[in-house]
């Protein structure tokens, strides 16, 4: 089981979904949490869930450069440093090529590709002083295997894989990691939008649909040491599914 014993761990979107289930499965691990949402009131109501001894609310919207900055700061106001960071947030909009809305594009970058880059930008600085830290991207499978619907959404997807590998070569003599998740079809609210799980999953090689907790298990290891000599790293999390049907 990886060791992040007192590490400290910003996680995004950290109210609900994978995010959520990351936040608690690092805090089993004996990490300090921060539980950074859009909602303050839900990362409170989710780091009182996790433990107040463990886990730290703070408000961030994830495409406001300000409130990066605040919610760093108290970090390290408050630990004296920052270990690692999960860049988990996002959104999805499933919508024909022809009707989406520049709009709609324009949000999708904004959460899932601009976010992240601010967020990569603002821990930086702080690593670089320690000389050690993780940077952890989760972003879908949809960024190298999209499907119909969903062009916009995997080009941000797209854009942050690059950009992840090339923050990976400049970082790492800075003694920075950065790495990436690509979870498949994984059970949260997002991904089922209430339907249910649909049949086509019993299809795939584990003929099943992915849990959070899995995403949460690949998570951990990045930030370890175990993962030491992994940098600008794509570790896929999705049952077999991109690989094709059983």
């Amino acid at each position: 089981m990886p060791d992040i014993t007192n590490q400290i761990i910003l996680v995004t979107g950290a109210n609900r979904g994978q995010g959520k289930a990351m936040a608690e499965h690092l805090a089993e691990l004996g990490s300090r949490v921060v539980v950074a949402a859009r909602d303050y009131s839900q990362a409170m109501e989710t780091a009182e869930e996790i433990g107040n001894e463990k886990a730290f609310p703070v408000k961030l919207d994830v495409t406001n450069e300000e409130e990066w900055k605040e919610a760093v700061s108290l970090v390290i106001k408050k630990f004296g440093r920052i270990d690692t960071l999960i860049n988990n947030a996002g959104i999805l909009i499933r919508k024909p090529f022809s009707q989406l809305t520049i709009e709609e594009y324009q949000q999708l970058i904004h959460v899932n590709q601009l976010g992240v880059f601010i967020g990569m930008q603002t821990v930086t600085p702080y690593m670089e002083k320690q000389k050690k830290g993780s940077i952890i991207n989760n972003l879908s499978i949809s960024s190298f295997a999209p499907i119909s619907r969903s062009s916009a959404y995997a080009a941000t997807k797209a854009a942050v894989v690059a950009m992840s590998k090339s923050a990976a070569i400049e970082l790492g003599p800075k003694g920075i990691r950065v790495n990436m998740i690509h979870p498949g079809g994984i059970e949260t609210e997002m991904a089922t939008q209430g339907k249910g799980v649909p049949e086509s999953y019993q299809n795939i090689p584990l003929g099943r649909i992915g849990q959070p907790i899995e995403i949460a298990r690949v998570a951990a290891f990045l930030a370890s040491d175990e993962s030491s000599y992994c940098t600008g790293t794509e570790i896929v999390v999705d049952g077999g599914m991109t690989l094709g049907t059983s």
